[in-house]
C-alpha cells in the first residue's frame, strides 16, 4: 500500500449532463503528444473526479429543462438544453435531493433494504404517492414548522445578539429555498390544489369527502338554556395583519413583501396563495365561488397530472444514471474510511468517446494515468452500462380487438461495437470494464428467473476468445427499484360541485393516475462498487478477523468459501431465489458477475441482501470463464515489479523474486494467512528469464491454475547473486 496506494478508482463511460465538461474537452487536440501534464491531469479531477454521490450531484448538476407550448398548451422537457428558445422561457429543473422523485426512490430503497422484503411482497404504493400533491405540500408543512419556529426564536433575541445573526442566517436560507417556487408556476400547482381541497372541503366528512356550506360558529347556550351554534364574528382582515402579538402574521406580511420584491410577472391568486401556505391566517370567510374553485382545481389537477407523466418520462432514464452511481458509492458501507472509492466520469456518450478522432485522446489520459511508476489516479476499473438487446420477436396482430402496449422507440443504449472497440483500447492499460446489458424486466431477476441466461451469454459471443476478453465482465441481473407492474402513482381525484358545497368524485375513472413504467438499476454500477468496496483493508475489516491493513483487496477471491456471504451488497432481496435448472446452468457455464438472490444464513442469522453468486470475466478456462480476481492479481504483481525493478531491470527481477528473505516475493509467503494476501495457500509465483528474447515469463499458480505474465527486461551491466 506504501507503493500503490488505491487499487478501485473506476472510469464511468457515461453522459450525465451535456452542459458539463466532458473528458474529451478537457484532453483537447493530443496531435504529437504521448502523455498529458500534471496540470491538466489536475484539471480532469477538478471537474470529472467525485469520491462521494453529493460530490457527484455537486459537480455534474443534473438537469432537466422545461418550456411551455402555448399551441398545446402543454409544458415539455429535455436533458438537453433547448436550443433557439429564449432563456428567459426555460425553467431549470436541478435532479438533486430535493427532487421529490429521487427523494421517494431513495426512501424506497433505504425502506426495502430495512425490511428486506422481496418485491413480491413489498408494498411500493405505500411510498409511490410521495410524488402527489398531498405528500408534497406535507413536505412544505414540515419547512413552514421550522420557518415559523425559527422566526420566534429570531423575535426573542436582541438584535446584536450573535445567536439572532446565526438565526438570521439560517431563516434566509429557507426563504430561498421557498422562494425558488414563487415564479415556479409547475412547483405552485399541488399547493394550489391542496389549497383548493383544504378550502372547499373544510367542513367534509372524512369518509365521504363531501362539504356543505361552512360557517364557523362558537357554542353557546341561549336564553332558554337550548344549545346552539351561531355564527362567530369575522375579523377585519386589515386588522388581523397589522396585530403585532401573533408570530404568523409578522410572517405573512415578510412572504407578502418578498413575493412582491422578486416576482417578475405578478399575480394577486398566487400572492396569497404563497402567504396561506407558508404563513396560514385565521380564515377570512369570504363568499367562495364554489363553481370556479373546482374548476380551477380539476384544472389545476389534469394538468399536473399530464405534466408529472412528461417529466418522469424524460427524466426516468436520468435519474437511473443517478441512482447508479449512489448505488456504486453505497456498496463502500463501512465506519472506518480507508481507500475510498472514487469515480472519473467520462461525461460523454460511449459512441462519441469511441470515434477514431476522439480514441486517441481517451489513449492520451490512460497513457499518463496508467502508465507510470505512479499510481495515485491509475484507473483499474471501467463502468459501461445499457448495452443495447435486439428486441425480441412479437406475434404481429391483424386487428387490435383489447388495449396492448402501445409501441414505444426501442431503448437507446450503448452498442456492443463501441464496447468491443472500448475493450481493445484499455485492453494495453490494463483495466477490467464491468458491464450490464440494458436495466428493463428482462433483465432482471424476474427475468432471469424465467428466462435464464443464455441469450445474454450468446450475446457476449463476439467478445469471447479476444485479447481483451479477461478485461471484459458482464454483469447480471439487473437491479429493480420498482417493479413495471407496481409503479402506479395515485396523483389526486377530480371534484365535483354539488348544491351545498362541493366532494370528491367516487367514479373510477375520476382518479387520476399515473405509470411510472418501472425503475431500473445496471448490474455493473453495483458490481464495480462492490468489487472497489472490497479492496479497502478497512472495508474487508468489518466482516474478516484476518486481515493485513498494508495489502489491498486485489487476490480477495468473493466466490471462495463464505465471503460473498460476508462482503454483501446494501441491495435488498428481490426474489426467492432461482431455480436449481437455472443455478445447475450459471454452476456449468461459470459465466458472467452474478448476483444472487436466495436464502442463506451466517452464524445462525438470515442473509437479507443480495450477495454475489460468480465473479468471473469473458477469459475462457477448460471448466467455464476466469475469475476477475486473476486478471488484477497479475496486474498488481505487474506494476509492483516494475516499480521495484525500474522498470524491469535484469538484476533487479532476479532480486525481486529471490529466496532472500527480504525480497518482495518472500515477503508476499511470509504473508499467507491473510484474507487479502496477494499469495495465498495453494498460490505460487515462479518466472523464467530468456536471455535471447530478452523476456521475463512470470507464472502466477492460484490453486492449481497458471496464469502468465510477460513483461520486456531491461539488462543491467552486472549479474547478481539470486
Amino acid at each position: 500500500m506504501e507503493i500503490i496506494n488505491q487499487t478501485n478508482r473506476t472510469m464511468l463511460f457515461e453522459e450525465i449532463n451535456p452542459e458539463k465538461l466532458d473528458l474529451i474537452t478537457l484532453v483537447g487536440d493530443v496531435k504529437g503528444i504521448d502523455s498529458l501534464s500534471d496540470e491538466k491531469i489536475k484539471e480532469i479531477n477538478q471537474y470529472l473526479l467525485v469520491k462521494s454521490f453529493d460530490e457527484f450531484l455537486d459537480k455534474f448538476s443534473p438537469t432537466v429543462y422545461s418550456f411551455y407550448n402555448a399551441a398545446n398548451q402543454k409544458v415539455m422537457y429535455t436533458l438537453k438544453k433547448p436550443e433557439g428558445i429564449q432563456e428567459d422561457c426555460i425553467s431549470e429543473i436541478p435532479i438533486d435531493q430535493n427532487n421529490d422523485f429521487l427523494k421517494m426512490l431513495f426512501t424506497l430503497i433505504d425502506t426495502k433494504r430495512s425490511q428486506g422484503i422481496t418485491n413480491v411482497d413489498f408494498k411500493f404504493e405505500n411510498l409511490l404517492d410521495m410524488i402527489s400533491p398531498k405528500k408534497v405540500m406535507d413536505d412544505i408543512r414540515q419547512v413552514r414548522k421550522e420557518i415559523h419556529y425559527l422566526h420566534s426564536e429570531y423575535e426573542k433575541l436582541d438584535d446584536n445578539d450573535p445567536k439572532k445573526l446565526d438565526t438570521g442566517d439560517k431563516l434566509n436560507l429557507m426563504f430561498e429555498v421557498a422562494s425558488k417556487n414563487y415564479n415556479n408556476v409547475m412547483a405552485m400547482l399541488p399547493l394550489a390544489i391542496e389549497d383548493i381541497k383544504t378550502r372547499l372541503l373544510l367542513g367534509a366528512n372524512q369518509e365521504e369527502a363531501t362539504s356543505e356550506k361552512l360557517q364557523i360558529g362558537t357554542l353557546s347556550i341561549g336564553e332558554k338554556g337550548e344549545l346552539k351554534i351561531i355564527e362567530a364574528p369575522k375579523p377585519d382582515s386589515s386588522e388581523l395583519m397589522v396585530l403585532s402579538g401573533d408570530g404568523n402574521n409578522g410572517l405573512s406580511t415578510i412572504f407578502e413583501e418578498d413575493y412582491e420584491a422578486i416576482t417578475e410577472s405578478q399575480s394577486s391568486y398566487v400572492k396569497d396563495l404563497v402567504v396561506r401556505t407558508f404563513a396560514p391566517l385565521p380564515m377570512v370567510q369570504n363568499t367562495i365561488d364554489v363553481e370556479t374553485e373546482v374548476q380551477n382545481y380539476n384544472t389545476y389537477l389534469e394538468f399536473y397530472k399530464d405534466a408529472k407523466d412528461e417529466f418522469v418520462k424524460t427524466v426516468k432514464p436520468l435519474v437511473e444514471k443517478l441512482l447508479g452511481v449512489k448505488m456504486y458509492f453505497d456498496q463502500y458501507a463501512t465506519k472506518n474510511r480507508g481507500m475510498q472509492p472514487s469515480l472519473i466520469v467520462t461525461n460523454s456518450k460511449l459512441d462519441m468517446l469511441v470515434k477514431s478522432n476522439n480514441l486517441p485522446r481517451l489513449q492520451a489520459y490512460l497513457n499518463t494515468v496508467n502508465s507510470k511508476n505512479d499510481f495515485t489516479d491509475t484507473i483499474w476499473y471501467g463502468i459501461v452500462p445499457a448495452i443495447e438487446l435486439e428486441a425480441t420477436g412479437k406475434a404481429q396482430v391483424s386487428r387490435a380487438r383489447f388495449k396492448g402496449n402501445e409501441k414505444v422507440a426501442k431503448l437507446e443504449g450503448n452498442t456492443m461495437e463501441s464496447l468491443s472497440m472500448l475493450l481493445d483500447t484499455i485492453k494495453d492499460y490494463k483495466i477490467q470494464i464491468f458491464f450490464n446489458f440494458i436495466a428493463e424486466e428482462t433483465t432482471t431477476f424476474n427475468g432471469i428467473a424465467t428466462a435464464g441466461i443464455d441469450r445474454l451469454m450468446d450475446k457476449c459471443l463476439p467478445l469471447m476468445r479476444k485479447d481483451y476478453s479477461e478485461f471484459a465482465i458482464p454483469c447480471l441481473p439487473n437491479f429493480t427499484i420498482i417493479p413495471k407492474d407496481k409503479s402506479g402513482v395515485v396523483i389526486d381525484t377530480r371534484m365535483e360541485a354539488l348544491e351545498n358545497g362541493a366532494r370528491l368524485s367516487k367514479e373510477k375513472e375520476d382518479i387520476l393516475k399515473l405509470w411510472i413504467e418501472g425503475v431500473y438499476v445496471g448490474a455493473s454500477y453495483v458490481a464495480a462498487g462492490l468489487a472497489s468496496a472490497y479492496q479497502c483493508p478497512e472495508y474487508l475489516k468489518e466482516s474478516f478477523r484476518n486481515v493485513k491493513k498494508s495489502y489491498p483487496g486485489v487476490r480477495f477471491d468473493i466466490e471462495a468459501g463464505d465471503n460473498s456471504l460476508r462482503a454483501v451488497t446494501t441491495m435488498a432481496k428481490e426474489i426467492s431465489g432461482f431455480t436449481n435448472n437455472i443455478k445447475d446452468s450459471i454452476n456449468s457455464k461459470n459465466f458472467g458477475f452474478v448476483f444472487s438472490s436466495e436464502n442463506a444464513q451466517l452464524q445462525g442469522k438470515d442473509i437479507k441482501r443480495i450477495t454475489v453468486y460468480k465473479a468471473r470475466s469473458l477469459a475462457m478456462e477448460e471448466d467455464g470463464f476466469d475469475s476477475i480476481y486473476k486478471t488484477q492479481v497479475s496486474t498488481y504483481i505487474e506494476r509492483i515489479l516494475r516499480f521495484q525493478s525500474g522498470d524491469f531491470k535484469h538484476e533487479n527481477i532476479v532480486r525481486f523474486f529471490s529466496n532472500n528473505p527480504s525480497s518482495q516475493k518472500s515477503q508476499w509467503i511470509n504473508d499467507k494467512g491473510f484474507i487479502n494476501s496477494v499469495i495465498q495457500d495453494g498460490d505460487d509465483i515462479g518466472y523464467i528469464i530468456d536471455e535471447k528474447t530478452s523476456l521475463c515469463q512470470i507464472d502466477l499458480v492460484f490453486n492449481g491454475n497458471v496464469k502468465n505474465l510477460e513483461v520486456s527486461i531491461t539488462k543491467g551491466t552486472s549479474a547478481v547473486k539470486a
